[in-house]
């Protein structure tokens, strides 16, 4: 596939996903991820944080699998690698074409609201050290994800909290860092007290 570069916003991300499913019954983890861009982690990170939003997170084992995704790609970014490895049972990992087109329209109308706010500001918390930073951050974050399995809607917190961070490192923007940051301190106590309930 022709390498496009990094998708600028969600709207881009959601019409490469689309269009890499077009005349599939199903799509596989692999194929979106050939679609959205290989070459950073930013789209990476947005493509996970997308799916645990729609109601794809709702598949089995889905937020689990997101989380090993994350961790995977991320780890190996942080040793350093220009290019990610990832097991092929995560990459063949299909999910029904049908599933996806509704939940990528699920989410055009907040993309479209999402993209029009974003844009490149307080950049020193997206570059350098603070990039790495929200990496591990969202390493974090894909280390908690097998629990968000028996608690009700924390994968989609969780995958709010990747997307910003995702879309953050895409466009610089140091605001939307902050707010990723915030969403991350906020879920863990909301699954730690449901948990304990």
């Amino acid at each position: 596939m022709e390498d496009q570069g990094d998708p600028a916003n969600i709207e881009q991300l959601l019409d490469r996903i689309e269009a890499g499913a077009e005349n599939r019954a199903f799509v596989s983890i692999g194929e979106m991820m050939d679609s959205v861009g290989r070459r950073t982690f930013g789209p990476m990170v947005l493509l996970v944080g997308i799916i645990l939003v729609t109601p794809l997170s709702g598949l089995p084992g889905m937020p689990t699998l997101m989380g090993l995704l994350t961790l995977l790609t991320l780890g190996q970014v942080l040793l350093g690698r220009n290019h990610f490895w990832l097991p092929g049972w995560i990459v063949k990992r299909e999910i029904p074409r049908q599933r996806l087109l509704q939940g990528l329209k699920w989410l055009r109308r907040p993309a479209r609201v999402i993209d029009r706010l974003i844009r490149p500001r307080l950049t020193l918390l997206v570059k350098g050290p603070g990039l790495y930073v929200m990496a591990l951050g969202c390493m974090v974050i894909a280390g908690v994800m097998p629990a968000t399995e028996i608690v009700p809607f924390s994968a989609s917190i969780a995958g709010v909290a990747l997307m910003a961070f995702g879309l953050a490192m895409i466009s610089k923007d140091g605001l939307l860092a902050l707010f990723a940051w915030g969403i991350s301190l906020i879920g863990p106590i909301m699954l730690i007290r449901n948990l304990g309930g």
